[in-house]
């Protein structure tokens, strides 16, 4: 269901239909009367355009105006977005900061990518155990059960969209510099992470 968008017009006429009935109340449009009320309804007009902004900017993952707010809310932005992150890159940081509620899995880490905006996958690793590795695998020593390798792109292309990207801003970023800070920052702090881009 759309916003409620209405003009100065509409307010015009409300504010009219709410004055008492007589000679000293005019309606008409060359009246006194009218020129004052049309002199109050724009203000009202615009309220109502800053109310509908508000709804959209209620959600981080469309909001324009409020995301400085999300973003402090959240110790954003942090080194982790680089100099001059896009309007989406923003937003999708903020949205994974809220929605990661915390977790050592395998599918947690991929969902937190793919809220960033990646696409991987995860490779965990063993040490090699007598009865359970076979000729050609790899001989991991202990310190490979604490290791796992997230596979990505080489480069996670992002494409800007209209409505979704701000004046200025490039028509794509590429990178993965923050899928592998935010995934460094939430990786449980005993384990090694390695990143692989093919």
């Amino acid at each position: 269901m759309p916003a409620p968008a209405h003009s100065a017009a509409n307010y015009l006429s409300a504010l009219q239909s709410l004055m008492p009935r007589g000679r000293i109340w005019p309606r008409e449009p060359d009246a006194t009367m009218t020129a004052v009320l049309s002199g109050l309804t724009p203000v009202y007009e615009r309220q109502n355009a800053r109310a509908n902004a508000l709804l959209v900017d209620a959600f981080p993952a469309t909001a324009y105006e409020l995301l400085p707010e999300w973003e402090s809310t959240l110790g954003l932005p942090d080194p982790c977005a680089g100099a001059s992150p896009t309007l989406a890159a923003r937003r999708a940081q903020v949205v994974a900061r809220l929605t990661g509620l915390g977790g050592q899995s395998v599918a947690y880490m991929i969902a937190y990518a793919a809220n960033l905006g990646y696409a991987i996958t995860i490779t965990q690793f063993a040490p090699a155990r007598v009865g359970q590795s076979r000729v050609g695998m790899p001989l991991n020593g202990p310190a490979w059960a604490h290791a796992w390798r997230v596979n990505s792109p080489l480069n996670t292309v992002r494409q800007s969209r209209v409505g979704s990207a701000a004046a200025g801003e490039p028509l794509a970023s590429w990178g993965n510099a923050v899928l592998q800070c935010e995934l460094g920052e939430i990786a449980p702090a005993h384990t090694t992470i390695i990143f692989a881009y093919t």
